[in-house]
């Protein structure tokens, strides 16, 4: 005859887990005040039940006395004194698999494309945050990524695991030259973020300027610019979780990520909203300890795999040395200018050549290529000195055979620094272009 403990045992099954909560005490601008959550720590993932019983993802960002202060990914609304708090994860992360290639994703790493869902089997676990690989095993930076652009693979080369930086004001073309480089550049898998993007422009991007050849082999990570802080910057997080995954299946990874400037500017109100001062024009301590944490996620990794990295940085007015333009300069191993004056004239893609520069020349170039753009670089800068001059019709021909020669080879390389969205030319084709544009110069 079974006793009491028999059937105890029986049941043992049927008996629900203990599980922790803690409750709302107070909500106050973008942040809810929680007692009771002990146990969780920063950056934990944690779930609100509301008062109609919806259950709302949040994440710790501070403390402040004995109550836990989280930011929600969404809507506060229905959030009140009393409601639960559960904590879920120390650690954020997401399963990566292969077939998020084509994909378009939000920032909690959810379909958005209206495709269906994403296979669950075969994935590896990634985490949100990680720290970039230790600098004394990654491997160096590989050889040169054609990119199918003219400007780039003759006068600003980008090599595999290098990281270059867009500056540019809005509207300048920064987001048809990164779907020029999705399309046409010869890496492996693209993983484009578009952090606090117009949403209007998100579409647009995806469907007429990337179109189906770029999609083929991108996934694209989406915050539009209405989405609280916490999803611009769990955007950012995501998009270098996923290349980080292509990465160390021993794929050649190009991350474009549009833009850090909206990064900084989400980690800003995250930590003005739990109670940083505002420093350097009003931008928080965390924004410039937060910034090299996640650019130095890019590069080479300890094995053969690389990520290639193109980061936007919004320079408004042209100031290059305001702050998080300042800092991203300095952590990358290039800059790119976009200018608003060539724009204006129609010189597409809008790169001042004299103001960019790959810190990987002359190193990945050889001798005579090195002294191909040398040259171009001469004759360019000789004619801008002189610009005014010649169009006052003050400068005299013959007076200096270098000035004559730039103003004789400054349409030809102004043309060949245009090119057209539709348009491609390889590495080899450019430098032959180039090389039949200067043949004459000493």
């Amino acid at each position: 005859m079974a006793g009491p403990l028999d059937a105890a045992l029986e049941n043992l099954h049927q008996i629900t887990g203990i599980r922790t909560f803690g409750r709302v005490r107070g909500v106050a601008g973008l942040m809810i005040s929680c007692e009771g959550l002990d146990d969780a720590s920063m950056g934990s993932r944690c779930l609100i039940e509301d008062r109609t019983k919806n259950v709302r993802a949040a994440e710790v960002v501070g403390y402040e006395g004995d109550t836990t202060q989280l930011m929600p990914f969404g809507s506060l609304e229905g959030i009140g004194p009393g409601c639960r708090v559960y904590p879920v994860s120390h650690q954020p992360s997401i399963v990566v698999n292969n077939s998020f290639v084509g994909r378009v994703f939000n920032a909690l790493g959810e379909p958005i494309d209206g495709k269906g869902t994403i296979a669950t089997l075969g994935g590896v676990e990634q985490l949100l945050k990680v720290q970039p690989p230790l600098a004394g095993q990654r491997q160096a930076v590989g050889g040169r990524l054609d990119t199918g652009v003219r400007v780039f693979n003759a006068f600003l080369p980008l090599c595999k695991g290098q990281r270059m930086g867009i500056f540019s004001g809005s509207g300048v073309g920064k987001s048809v030259l990164m779907s020029m480089l999705a399309k046409y550049s010869d890496s492996d898998v693209n993983v484009i973020g578009l952090i606090g993007e117009r949403g209007r422009e998100v579409r647009e991007f995806i469907e007429e300027q990337l179109g189906e050849a770029g999609m083929k082999k991108s996934i694209v990570v989406v915050a539009t610019s209405d989405e609280p802080p916490l999803m611009r910057r769990q955007a950012a997080y995501l998009t270098m979780s996923i290349a980080e995954y292509f990465r160390d299946c021993g794929f050649n990874v190009m991350l474009m990520m549009d833009s850090v400037t909206r990064f900084a500017m989400a980690q800003r109100e995250i930590g003005l909203s739990s109670g940083e001062p505002p420093t350097t024009r009003g931008y928080t301590p965390s924004v410039f300890a937060e910034l090299p944490r996640l650019l130095e996620r890019a590069g080479p990794g300890l094995d053969q795999g690389t990520i290639s990295a193109i980061f936007t940085v919004l320079v408004e007015g042209g100031d290059m040395d305001e702050p998080v333009a300042d800092a991203v300069r300095g952590i990358l191993d290039g800059h790119i200018v976009l200018t608003r004056k060539l724009a204006e004239r129609g010189h597409f893609p809008a790169v001042d050549v004299l103001q960019s520069i790959s810190r990987m020349v002359p190193q990945c170039l050889t001798p005579e290529e090195n002294q191909l753009i040398t040259k171009g670089r001469q004759l360019l800068s000789t004619y801008m000195d002189m610009e005014e001059l010649i169009r006052l019709g003050a400068y005299q021909q013959g007076s200096d055979p270098l000035v004559d020669a730039a103003i004789k080879h400054y349409e030809p390389l102004a043309a060949f620094l245009k090119q057209s969205p539709d348009d491609f030319m390889d590495m080899v084709g450019s430098f032959q272009k180039l090389n039949e544009i200067l043949a004459d110069v000493a």
